[in-house]
């Protein structure tokens, strides 16, 4: 029996997709199938380890449960088979001097696999009281995000989009490790750069760093290396991010049109500096305009307002290169204004995680976009505010519904590739969503499909050198069905 009946559809989806193939060809920590290598290969660990971020494990302890679960590790002493002759089957066994026991790795097996990502060389040049260090990758590492470009290029394979919105944006990873490094906000952090393709709903690129690491430290190579990855049939790329990507370097290389793609579109969260305020309250009142939001087919205001303002940043115009965009005030009634009587006492006392703008005796909050678009003021912002809708909720799967929150080491090599791992959970479980399951389940979390589709019961029975998952007869059982024939067809569609 297997309490996991729904989660062979992602082994069945990987053999299909390519990834088991393209983690041996990318990933070389094991000699795979070569005469006299001991062990568990590269394609192995991977897999246990993304089936276990699947599963809903944290720790790499949690690989012992997928191993007591007898029916699913039957099917799983399958993944390493398949498209294999004979002769590697058998190189494949003896890899292990006894008896082997095991269908899921051991954790002392997988920590052993997870120092190799390390590089105890890289971490030799590290200074004390240097503000931004990120360690060069290993071949591992490098591996595995050539991996995560072939798994994309699969979906794109299968179901084109000709623009790609990039949104880049970092995350805090909180940890208690003695390696870590403090972050911005006072505790012990990692800070992975992400970049988040918003039309396929996948993460393009993600670089892991230290807490330390500014959102912005080399933002401009991390978009250089997230365009690269970009599949074929890619024709317009757009870029998306919030005031750590205010760098004139950035804006300058979107606008020159040098990229791969040519021009790119932006639009990004500006630096609310005292000039810029300044410039906002010189704006006349009757040049603010109400912004709006479409709601099932009628426009509502948003309560905030907007206004295109002369600004020219300082950097900006000591160049002789210098160019200009078009900026954006956006200002918002500050909804809890201090009583008359206290505003002295209160105003050194009082901080606040926006910057604010009396005019007219109300004080308003003040935002700001830099952008090289052309677009009406209102879809402009709505359009940029998605960015935080849909890219930051992907941050909070990454570490609440599979297990990037959870860092296994103090090393930073072995937390790097913990965390790849989880990416390709994430874009794996993305595909399965957009090519299998269908347009009702793509809004649902990793946690709602793994309560109504993975975690169903089942019964694993041998039949004609072949494995049989039997299940019963619910509709979401059914599903499973459904789903293992369309993965089959796309394999089959590859096959003609």
């Amino acid at each position: 029996m297997t309490a996991l009946a729904g989660l062979p559809l992602y082994l069945d989806l990987a053999w299909v997709t390519g990834l088991v193939e393209s983690i041996r060809r990318h990933v070389k920590l094991r000699q795979e199938l070569r005469e006299g290598q001991q062990g568990w290969t590269d394609a192995q660990i991977v897999m246990a380890l993304i089936l276990l971020n699947l599963a809903g494990g944290e720790h790499v302890s949690d690989l012992e449960v997928l191993e007591q679960d007898s029916g699913f590790a039957r099917v799983l002493s399958r993944v390493g088979t398949p498209g294999l002759s004979r002769q590697q089957r058998r190189a494949l066994e003896r890899r292990f001097r006894k008896e082997r026991r095991r269908t899921v790795p051991s954790p002392s097996a997988v920590f052993r696999y997870l120092a190799g990502f390390h590089d105890p060389e890289q971490e030799k040049l590290r200074k004390v009281g240097r503000a931004a260090f990120i360690p060069k990758p290993n071949e591992g590492l490098q591996g595995l995000g050539r991996v995560n470009r072939d798994l994309i290029a699969q979906l794109q394979r299968r179901r084109p989009e000709t623009t790609a919105t990039l949104d880049m944006d970092a995350t805090l990873v909180e940890t208690c490790k003695d390696e870590a490094l403090y972050c911005y906000k006072g505790f012990k952090a990692y800070q992975p750069l992400n970049t988040y393709w918003a039309e396929q709903e996948v993460v393009l690129h993600s670089e892991f760093r230290d807490g330390n690491v500014p959102a912005g430290h080399e933002q401009l190579r991390v978009l250089q290396e997230s365009l690269a990855i970009l599949p074929e049939g890619v024709e317009r790329v757009r870029l998306r991010s919030d005031t750590a990507g205010y760098q004139h370097d950035l804006l300058a290389y979107c606008d020159d049109g040098d990229s791969p793609f040519g021009r790119i579109e932006f639009a990004i969260s500006c630096d609310v500096t005292p000039e810029f305020k300044k410039s906002a309250a010189e704006v006349p009142e009757e040049e603010w305009q109400n912004e709006y939001r479409e709601v099932d087919g009628q426009r509502e205001k948003t309560g905030r307002q907007w206004a295109e303002v002369c600004f020219v940043p300082e950097a900006i115009s000591r160049s002789k290169k210098g160019r200009e965009y078009r900026y954006l005030a956006i200002r918002e009634v500050l909804r809890q204004p201090t009583l008359p009587e206290m505003e002295e006492q209160l105003e050194e006392q009082r901080e606040l995680p926006f910057q604010t703008l009396k005019m007219n005796r109300i004080e308003y909050k003040l935002f700001g976009h830099v952008t090289n678009l052309d677009w009406e003021g209102s879809r402009l912002i709505q359009w940029q505010h998605e960015r935080c809708g849909k890219s930051e909720e992907v941050h909070k799967v990454m570490k609440e519904d599979l297990a990037g929150g959870m860092l296994p080491s103090g090393d930073f090599g072995e937390n790097a590739a913990w965390w790849a791992i989880m990416v390709l959970a994430l874009n794996l479980n993305v595909v399965l969503k957009k090519l299998v399951l269908g347009r009702e389940w793509q809004p649902r979390r990793m946690k709602a499909i793994r309560f109504a589709l993975l975690h169903r019961p089942g019964r694993v029975l041998e039949h004609a050198r072949g494995l049989i998952v039997r299940v019963g007869r619910s509709a979401l059982d059914r599903l499973i069905i459904t789903a293992r024939s369309q993965i089959y067809a796309l394999g089959g569609a590859d096959d003609g």
